[in-house]
């Protein structure tokens, strides 16, 4: 068969869009165009690609097994054709963050990176850690910086730097007013406000403190740490929450720490990335210099 780059690239897209519609948007294509390309390439091939799902496409198991080579096919045209035209290869990144990492630390490295890299275009999604470990797994993310632990053995995980988390509560918290040292057993009655279950915060949280809290009661779940830090810092319950949160509200009085050196709560940070995926020179260059 005589399968084309266009062809490729829309059902690159469709994977990583969900719909034509979306999708030839992405490629700058009318609907029809890129609805027929797909079309072309499924029938040349003799075999669908996806499963519709009323106007959702969904890759089957041939569309998850070819996705990586077409994303490695078009990464290397691209390097091709820059090459041939005597260009450097421009450099365009969809990244991704967990909430705290992108709160925190991801500005300052986008900006610093742009500063070295200004022609670069980088666009990022937040979600928590379960969230992007699902975006990379399907291809829709370059890269992607999280808070939690990853176990797929098709993803990659580098470590970038360690967060190290702590309890707080506003000073006028009765576990802030004891004037001595506290123990596991002063946490039996406190009341806990928690990030959602699947993130990294709270995969800490769970493996730290509840094996010593098994009866922990959790009052609230919520899925950003502006919004939790501003109902314990009002007086209600207590969190486990990075530090780096924690930080701007410490220093103004507002939180205060609760020293528990009897719990293990420094985490990694980690770069996620699919070992199936091409890595062309931009992508290596972003995560060089995350690595320095």
């Amino acid at each position: 068969m005589r399968m084309t780059l266009r062809q490729l690239a829309v059902f690159v897209a469709v994977a990583q869009e969900g719909t034509v519609t979306k999708a030839s948007d992405a490629v700058k294509l009318t609907q029809s165009a890129a609805s027929m390309a797909l079309a072309d390439l499924e029938d040349g091939l003799g075999t669908p690609l996806f499963d519709r799902l009323g106007k959702r496409l969904q890759l089957n198991d041939l569309g998850r097994f070819l996705l990586p080579q077409a994303l490695e096919i078009l990464g290397r045209c691209d390097t091709f054709e820059q090459a041939a035209k005597g260009e450097l290869q421009s450099i365009d990144l969809r990244l991704g963050a967990t909430l705290t990492i992108s709160d925190y630390l991801i500005p300052d490295l986008m900006a610093d990176f742009l500063h070295i890299q200004p022609q670069a275009r980088l666009q990022l999604q937040v979600g928590n850690t379960r969230q992007m470990i699902e975006a990379v797994n399907q291809f829709q993310l370059d890269l992607a910086l999280i808070e939690g632990s990853c176990h797929l053995p098709q993803l990659q995980c580098i470590h970038w730097r360690d967060d190290e988390l702590a309890v707080c509560c506003a000073p006028d918290h009765p576990l802030a007013q004891l004037n001595r040292v506290v123990t596991t057993k002063d946490f039996d009655h406190a009341e806990w406000i928690l990030r959602e279950e699947g993130s990294g915060t709270r995969e800490v949280f769970d493996h730290a403190i509840l094996k010593d809290l098994p009866d922990a009661h959790i009052r609230l779940t919520l899925g950003h740490n502006e919004a939790i830090l501003k109902i314990v810092a009002g007086g209600i319950g207590i969190s486990c929450i990075s530090k780096l949160a924690i930080a701007p509200l410490l220093e103004k009085g507002q939180l205060v720490i609760i020293e528990t050196p009897f719990w293990q709560l420094t985490r990694p940070l980690f770069m996620l990335a699919h070992r199936q995926k091409y890595q062309g020179p931009g992508l290596k260059a972003f995560i060089e210099f995350c690595s320095q």
